[in-house]
Parts: C-alpha cells; structure tokens; sequence
C-alpha cells in the first residue's frame, strides 16, 4: 500500500436552521456543503481501491 492523499480539515460543513412555521410547529432544516478537501480527496480517490481511515483531529 502507498499513500496517495494526505489532508487535514473540515470535509463537509454542516449547519442546522430552526424554523417556526404558521401552525406552531418547528421544522430543523439541515444543511451539508462539501468543502475543496471533499472534491480533492475524490479527485485523489477517482477510480482507485483503497482502505480509507479517519482520525478527528483535537483542537
């Protein structure tokens, strides 16, 4: 095996919005955009078998 990505950062931003509607009720609407990590890893990954492991990096 060789590496053939090597990154660190936020993949994909995620952010949720409560929203009260008419009736009362309250709907989460859940919003996910994938960051450039996200379209350069599957640049990198494009076509390729390979074991994928993800560590959370302290902040």
């Amino acid at each position: 095996m060789r590496e053939i990505f090597n990154a660190e950062g936020v993949f994909v931003k995620y952010a949720e919005k409560k929203v009260q509607l008419e009736n009362g009720d309250e709907l989460t609407h859940r919003i996910e955009e994938p960051t450039e990590l996200w379209w350069k890893l599957k640049e990198a990954l494009k076509g390729k078998k390979v074991r994928v492991v993800v560590y959370e990096v302290e902040e």
